[in-house]
């Protein structure tokens, strides 16, 4: 059951919560990028960052509370995952190390997002080296309770199921990638997986993509058929 918890195949341990076991990977949501963008206008200026990193990195929750300033750049338009920093049930932040080695990477955003980045790192972020990137209005590190408030209200005005968590923003850019043509190992990559199992749950394939495929597939016909 821990092994299933770390390759993400579950969201946690069912052993380690009342009641919990009940959810399957069929059971997982996904945004369209209509709503991500959504998300981040209704979240606001200091966590718009946060909402395209989960989406498009797609990074962890605990990965992004970890991220610091030196951990952008710029120049490549990303952010370096180093380490993570899960909230415990106090509300702390509990600073360690990445769900795996896989986890340590340097996860390449969209060319569109330098912009944010830069914008971000001038306003919000905490501006030495090694201080966090995101912070709250009163410079404390982002928790459920605070921004937990935010999202609610955000996901309710976009639309989006109660269900929906931030953490289905990571499932939504994972999809997204092996929807752009993304191979198994690049999706593995990208989201700091060390398990093809957990990479695969993420293979969804719905009726638009299915229409590409089968267009592709049209494209490759013999002449006069």
């Amino acid at each position: 059951m821990e092994t299933a918890a770390d390759d993400e195949l579950i969201r946690r341990n069912p052993c380690r919560i009342k009641g919990a076991g009940k959810e399957s990977p069929a059971e997982r949501r996904t945004a369209t990028v209509e709503q991500v963008d959504a998300l981040a206008r209704e979240l606001g200026a200091r966590w718009r960052l946060l909402v395209y990193i989960a989406a498009y990195g797609p990074a962890r929750p605990e990965e992004q509370a970890a991220l610091r300033r030196h951990d952008v750049d710029l120049a490549n338009v990303g952010v370096w995952a180093r380490s993570a920093e899960p909230e415990l049930n106090t509300g702390k932040r509990a600073p360690g190390e990445t769900k795996s080695e896989a986890g340590k990477r340097f996860i390449v955003l969209p060319d569109f997002m330098r912009g944010d980045l830069k914008l971000h790192m001038y306003l919000y972020a905490e501006q030495k080296p090694d201080a966090l990137l995101f912070v709250g209005e009163r410079g404390a590190p982002f928790r459920r309770t605070t921004f937990g408030r935010k999202w609610k209200k955000a996901r309710k005005k976009v639309g989006l199921p109660e269900e929906f968590t931030l953490y289905d923003l990571r499932h939504t850019g994972h999809t997204l990638s092996t929807q752009s043509g993304a191979t198994l190992k690049d999706t593995m990559v990208r989201a700091g997986q060390s398990s093809e199992k957990a990479a695969m749950i993420y293979q969804h394939s719905n009726l638009e993509r299915q229409r590409e495929v089968a267009a592709g597939i049209g494209n490759t016909k013999a002449p006069g058929r």
